[in-house]
């Protein structure tokens, strides 16, 4: 299956200010690339391509008194498999976790383990054995707690305001699911990308990056969406991190406008795997989150 992404999103610039941008596609996705994955800048500036410390491609720019514009189409060849299901996946015990894996068991920005939510998700949900158990327990009650609205979208919702809120978007149904199973001592990240209908009834609100989580399980990394709480085709991740805060598409560090805020991805057709496929060098509901400084 072969999947276009990309986007158009402008950025009016008053004096001068700094752009950070998370766009493309996360490094353990680069393989399915079969086009580049730079965006196009008008007007033409210097950009610099970093890693952060999560491993996700960053770029930033410098621009002064002027309409910033990032355009960008790519192709991605996709298996066309829905996200992988594995109910026997045991939780891991804490002694044995990677160290690596340890820091999604902690607070974050917007996800307060060390809350009231602790009690609540040992009284709810502890009674499930497996670990693969907990998690869809996690997403069933999250998907039916929350109400989703794009109109009560807040920068600042954290999990538990979206517990006591009881509505949300993508983002918040994602905080609050990865805040229960750090509290059940399962490891969680969040994920933010590409999300098209594919395999779905096309719903008529503008396309917009997804947000999902992903667990760690026995051996690996699995996804789980409390949003759509069903396996979906075609996530394409571009930012993996603790929560929102350390993934967000663009940050404006200056005096600025958001005057353009498109999403595209949607399916070509069905081809086979290509036998070479190009990787690129080195080089975030998630709404568009602008911080200015």
């Amino acid at each position: 299956m072969l999947i276009q992404i990309g986007y158009n999103i402008t950025v009016r610039v008053f004096d001068s200010a700094t752009i950070v941008f998370l766009l493309r596609v996360h490094p353990s996705g680069e393989s399915a690339l079969l086009t580049s994955d730079r965006p196009r800048i008008e007007p033409e500036l210097p950009v610099e391509y970093y890693r952060d410390a999560f491993g996700n491609c960053c770029g930033r720019l410098n621009a002064r008194s002027a309409t910033v514009s990032l355009r960008h189409r790519a192709t991605v060849w996709d298996s066309g498999k829905t996200d992988a299901h594995a109910p026997l996946a045991e939780a891991v015990d804490v002694r044995m976790l990677s160290a690596e894996t340890l820091l999604f068991l902690l607070p974050s920005r917007y996800c307060e383990v060390d809350s009231e939510l602790m009690s609540f998700a040992w009284g709810q949900f502890g009674r499930f054995a497996s670990g693969w158990a907990k998690v869809q327990a996690v997403c069933d009650f999250v998907h039916s707690h929350l109400r989703f609205d794009y109109m009560q979208a807040r920068a600042n919702r954290t999990a538990l305001d979206a517990f006591r809120e009881r509505v949300g978007v993508c983002r918040d149904f994602t905080h609050l699911a990865i805040t229960l199973c750090r509290c059940l001592n399962i490891p969680a990240r969040y994920a933010t990308g590409y999300l098209g209908d594919i395999g779905v009834p096309a719903v008529p609100e503008p396309m917009d990056f997804s947000a999902w989580f992903e667990v760690y399980l026995g051996d690996r990394w699995y996804s789980f969406d409390a949003r759509h709480n069903q396996p979906r085709i075609g996530r394409i991740v571009i930012g993996r991190g603790r929560d929102a805060a350390d993934v967000p598409i663009i940050m404006t560090f200056g005096r600025h406008r958001l005057d353009e805020f498109e999403v595209v991805t949607e399916e070509l057709g069905v081809d086979s795997q290509p036998e070479r496929q190009v990787c690129f060098d080195e080089i975030v509901d998630s709404a568009l989150e602008s911080v200015t400084r």
